[in-house]
């Protein structure tokens, strides 16, 4: 089942929200569909992100997908693994 503190995108993006933080990511779906990912574009810190707008990218050898923002907001860090 999905865990029930993440709140998903149609696009296969999840955000996890604490107070007023939240973590961005994608499904495992996606992760398992692409295969083999070889690039991840992410914004810099201080970026502003809108909501339903792409963000990045991640590629893979399969296809390059855009990475949409589920909220608007800041970026305040990356998480760099």
């Amino acid at each position: 089942m999905y865990p029930r503190n993440l709140k998903y995108t149609r696009t296969h993006e999840w955000i996890k929200v604490d107070k007023d933080i939240g973590v961005v990511g994608i499904t495992d779906f996606a992760v398992k569909k692409l295969t083999d990912l070889v690039y991840i574009e992410l914004p810099p810190v201080e970026e502003k992100l809108t909501r339903g707008s792409p963000f990045g990218s991640i590629e893979s050898v399969k296809a390059v997908a855009d990475l949409n923002s589920p909220v608007t907001g800041k970026v305040i860090e990356i998480h760099q693994e």
